[in-house]
């Protein structure tokens, strides 16, 4: 199980090809991976905050939530922080499980939650300015099957 929260970007090929590698207990690996929209046409980037320690611990919580709830075997949650750019990847959940219900399952609550509880700040900056991104009813309303 690995949380990391850095500014680098991360290899999708890589990241995938090592996770869950040689394992025999697996049957189905699932992944999402967030790239930084420009639903306006006119975002030069977005700002992505954090408090180091405190957002790993955060998500680490939720990682081993996920972790009590379904049989996974491995998980794996990469997010970054700092300027990103239109199309810049932004994070990936990996997800590794003997059977594809509690993969699929756990991916998607992973991904429920870093969107609405992991402690992340996001300021999307455009030429007229910069402007806080503020909670969206509709991840919240996510939130409410799990």
């Amino acid at each position: 199980m690995t949380v990391r929260v850095q500014a680098d970007p991360f290899d999708l090929v890589v990241e995938l090809g090592s996770f869950a590698a040689g394992r025999s207990d697996v049957g189905a690996q699932v992944s999402f991976t967030g790239i930084v929209r420009d639903d306006t046409g006119a975002l030069q980037h977005m700002l992505i905050e954090h408090y180091p320690g405190m957002t790993e611990k955060a998500i680490g919580a939720i990682e081993a939530t996920a972790v009590t709830r379904w049989n996974l075997k491995d998980c794996l949650v990469i997010h970054r922080y700092g300027a990103l750019r239109p199309g810049d990847q932004i994070m990936m959940v990996a997800t590794a499980a003997p059977h594809r219900a509690d993969a699929f399952a756990a991916a998607e609550f992973l991904m429920d939650y870093l969107k609405s509880r992991a402690p992340f700040w996001k300021q999307e900056v455009t030429a007229k300015g910069a402007d806080w991104v503020a909670a969206k009813d509709e991840d919240e309303d996510a939130l409410k099957r799990w």
